[in-house]
């Protein structure tokens, strides 16, 4: 089975299937245990009950990340057709679903570069602002101060904001970019 790798194009849907088979043979390990016991012992109470039960807690934890998985909805075609060409020297990331204690943001697409952080929601229920300042916070975590965050749900205007960033001339550093990069990586589902 291929690699998803975070930031590329469908990586929501390829972990989405990952994640729900993952859930089906988490949750069918632990029924055809418990089906074991009950069909040797011919009883409930059995060693093999109690493994079963204690297999229910990783399937669980699957089924929690399946449903986020379900929640975030990823990039469309279209799109991903209007924002790869403006990318230029820019590094695209894709399918970015980040999560706070309040709200979670469903970004499109994400560029950053310098001390500049560029996103486009197609989710009408992302809060902008909210996201905003929550990847602030999580970048001002990971040790990158004073970057700016801007987060458009307009295509048209995210497009000619990329066109703009990308014909700037920047003086940055490269190994410091990815490091943030990673940070955001990491702070997505």
């Amino acid at each position: 089975m291929k690699k998803a790798v975070k930031g590329n194009f469908r990586y929501i849907e390829f972990k989405r299937r990952q994640v729900v088979l993952r859930t089906i043979l988490f949750f069918g390990i632990s029924l055809a245990l418990f089906a074991a016991g009950y069909l040797t012992t011919g009883k409930k109470e059995n060693l093999l009950t109690v493994v079963a039960i204690l297999g229910c807690l990783p399937a669980c934890k699957s089924m929690v990340n399946m449903i986020m998985f379900f929640r975030a909805r990823g990039c469309s075609e279209n799109a991903r057709k209007k924002i790869a060409p403006l990318e230029g020297r820019l590094i695209g990331m894709y399918d970015m679903y980040f999560t706070s204690y309040q709200k979670n943001f469903d970004i499109s697409h994400m560029v950053l570069e310098g001390k500049v952080v560029l996103g486009y929601t197609e989710s009408e229920k992302c809060d902008l602002k909210a996201c905003e300042e929550h990847l602030q916070a999580m970048l001002k975590q990971g040790g990158f101060k004073n970057m700016t965050v801007k987060i458009s749900d307009n295509l048209q205007k995210y497009c000619e904001q990329l066109k703009n960033f990308n014909q700037m001339k920047q003086d940055n550093d490269p190994a410091r970019d990815d490091e943030a990069r990673v940070v955001l990586y990491e702070v997505s589902l």
